[in-house]
């Protein structure tokens, strides 16, 4: 594996790194990666891993868009509903996810993952943009039946290469996230489509309020939540199943899809 940097439709190795997670714990990350000179490829014809593939911690942001919490049937919160995940859940941006037989209820969330680009901790909301490095996209797939089995949602969360990341990481100063909308299709079929700008709590706001607990490493991801359209709020009921393909895009970032299998 290597560290790369998009040009376009072309990516250029970044030397000396074996993914983004290690060049962002170069505290020079951006001049290295603006200056790497490496092997050029296609991106067409690259394999591509999670874009952090072993994140110290992987923070994820329950009920954060008013519509989702709406069709939870739930209040809307005064703080952020956090819960974790680890780097084995984590898969690259075009791999497969397997259904599990212990749980029929797979389900689908869309969401903007915000990606640590250097050290944060107790840091204000007003500072905390300067501690974002980028972007990317995440599909937080979901076991409804263990999620619900008890009020803890942990164990919904975390099946092993569940979560894929990617495509790429955008830097902040090449996205906006109030201008940017995330979509999901399954088998062809819209099913989310909203604007990010709705997030209850910004990722600035998340970044502060994580800070405020622990420290935040270079390459720890940050899932902001998932916007109304969820397969378990539809009536009927939709399920994922192997044959499925789900893709997820957010504008200015890119699409992950993911085949069921």
């Amino acid at each position: 594996m290597a560290a790369a940097r998009l040009d376009g439709t072309m990516i250029t190795q970044i030397p000396g790194y074996a993914d983004v997670g290690a060049l962002l714990a170069d505290e020079h990350w951006s001049d290295v990666a603006a200056n790497a000179a490496g092997r050029r490829q296609p991106l067409s014809e690259a394999a591509l891993e999670a874009v952090v593939p072993n994140p110290s911690k992987v923070l994820c942001t329950g009920l954060n868009y008013t519509s989702h919490i709406e069709e939870m049937g739930r209040d809307l919160p005064s703080h952020p509903t956090l819960f974790a995940k680890f780097a084995d859940t984590l898969t690259g941006p075009a791999d497969s996810v397997a259904a599990v037989a212990e749980d029929p209820e797979m389900d689908w969330e869309g969401e903007l993952a915000v990606v640590i680009g250097r050290t944060a901790y107790k840091v204000s909301e007003e500072e905390a943009g300067a501690y974002i490095a980028g972007c990317t996209v995440a599909n937080d797939i979901s076991m409804r039946g263990w999620q619900n089995r008890i009020t803890q949602w942990l164990q919904g969360k975390i099946w092993a290469r569940s979560t894929p990341v990617g495509p790429i990481m955008v830097t902040t100063d090449s996205f906006d996230p109030a201008t940017a909308v995330l979509r999901t299709v399954v088998n062809g079929v819209p099913v989310q489509e909203h604007s990010i700008a709705d997030l209850l709590f910004t990722p600035a706001r998340l970044v502060s309020y994580v800070s405020t607990i622990l420290p935040l490493h270079p390459g720890d991801l940050i899932l902001t939540g998932t916007p109304g359209g969820v397969g378990r709020a539809r009536t009927p009921r939709w399920c994922l199943k192997a044959g499925d393909l789900v893709e997820m895009t957010i504008d200015g970032i890119g699409t992950v899809s993911t085949p069921i299998v």
